[in-house]
């Protein structure tokens, strides 16, 4: 029975259709209802959380709407990518078993749904050609070009204000109803896709190769001028590890074109310091963060403080892991457990600073103790395993996803949950596209 459904599976990834699927008419009806789909939930991301889960439980129903749904199970069951993401739904789902607060823990399900119900869809036997994949990158871009542009207009209706407000942890108001951590990421994943597609491009489409550099200087400089650390820090890890890459690719294969390597890391120097010079924003984010370093470098309670709070709460939640190992707390009562906690060591603390553990990583260890913790990093390991085209793109993309987690918690609200798990997902459909050779048109 395991052989037969790893060649099963084995056919999938080599582009094989499933043997019961209707007809072509059929096929081409549902690849088209897909790619709808597909784009309805990029655009929900800036319309409303509503259209967002409409439009998501309408893709994994659409995904379904076939004969082949055993097939489709199995494909998921043997795709350690698939039901590895799915994991991160299961450990809150199961520790229901041990959550007191059961209104909070249905609340954490209803959120990181998503990790199940996508992994689900995207094990479909659906298939998209090359162009309309090149489309959906074309659309993610312009979406989140047009998210920075709009940004870029309130800044614009009070500029001394918001440089004022960035010395008091503030920032410039951006789409995703203000989630300017989960929006800082996408655009970094944007400059990271509009810089692949203008290289990718340079030769046979020149002149949307030119355009695709135009956005991708437009957005390095707006995460400047953002100035939000985790779209930062995503941009500056895949500058250098790209950097690091291609000295070594091209001292191997190429010795006389180490320069591409060397050139990234002049940029990694340059851009920090022609930020500083030009941009208050980013002038400003530097000097509340000096301020601020010098109570959390001694985890000193300030009040409103960003960064003290984000250090304390990492000692709370590392608290919480070592007082239940086994299996944590529950994911429904890990607030009000760091709470208590907060109450005991910081008697003075304001409730709006009482925040959840600012790590993914010790919110699932405090949830589901070590082992949680543990399968969380599993999980956060497989796409390193996972055999697609252009696996460098690849590896950039899980580098910063993971490493975003690691001080924010985007698995905890429903915008980061999506942006994780459909862009990660839909890069790996993508990528298997490309290597199995779907047609271009």
């Amino acid at each position: 029975m395991f052989m037969y459904r790893l060649s099963l599976f084995n056919r999938y990834e080599r582009g094989v259709s499933y043997k019961s699927m209707p007809n072509k008419l059929y096929n081409n009806w549902q690849s088209n209802m897909i790619f709808i789909l597909l784009v309805a939930m990029l655009l929900s991301l800036f319309i409303s959380r509503a259209a967002l889960s409409v439009s998501m439980m309408l893709f994994a129903g659409a995904s379904f709407f076939h004969t082949g749904i055993k097939k489709q199970v199995a494909v998921f069951l043997l795709s350690p990518l698939l039901w590895g993401m799915s994991l991160l739904f299961f450990l809150p789902l199961l520790s229901g078993f041990w959550s007191n607060d059961i209104d909070k823990w249905m609340e954490i399900v209803r959120i990181k749904l998503p990790l199940l119900l996508l992994p689900l869809a995207f094990a479909g036997p659906f298939k998209l050609s090359v162009r309309r994949w090149n489309w959906l990158a074309g659309i993610f871009i312009t979406i989140i070009t047009a998210g920075t542009i709009w940004s870029m207009i309130q800044y614009s209706a009070d500029i001394s204000g918001v440089q004022a407000a960035y010395l008091k942890a503030k920032t410039i108001a951006t789409p995703l109803h203000n989630d300017h951590i989960r929006f800082s990421w996408l655009v970094s994943v944007a400059v990271l896709l509009a810089a692949w597609l203008c290289i990718e491009w340079r030769k046979e489409n020149k002149k949307m190769a030119l355009v695709m550099g135009i956005v991708t200087a437009w957005l390095i400089f707006f995460l400047h001028l953002l100035a939000v650390r985790t779209g930062l820090f995503s941009f500056y890890g895949i500058l250098l590890l790209a950097s690091v890459w291609l000295s070594i690719k091209k001292i191997k294969h190429q010795p006389g074109r180490w320069k591409y390597g060397l050139v990234g890391l002049i940029l990694l120097m340059t851009f920090p310091v022609l930020a500083w010079l030009t941009l208050p924003t980013f002038q400003n984010r530097i000097k509340y963060f000096r301020y601020d370093y010098s109570y959390f470098s001694n985890t000193q309670y300030l009040p409103g403080a960003n960064d003290v709070m984000r250090v304390i709460s990492i000692k709370a939640g590392w608290k919480l892991i070592n007082e239940e190992p086994l299996k944590g707390v529950g994911f429904g009562d890990v607030q009000t457990e760091v709470n208590a906690w907060y109450a005991n060591t910081y008697p003075q603390m304001v409730e709006t600073d009482k925040i959840y553990p600012a790590s993914e990583w010790l919110v699932y260890g405090a949830g589901a103790g070590w082992p949680g913790l543990f399968l969380f990093t599993v999980c956060m390991g497989i796409p390193f395993f996972v055999r697609v085209k252009n696996k460098s793109l690849w590896w950039l993309l899980n580098i910063s996803a993971a490493g975003s987690f690691l001080f924010d918690i985007g698995l905890e609200v429903q915008y980061g949950v999506f942006a994780y798990s459909f862009i990660v997902l839909w890069w790996w459909k993508w990528k298997k596209t490309i290597a199995t050779g779907t047609q271009k048109h």
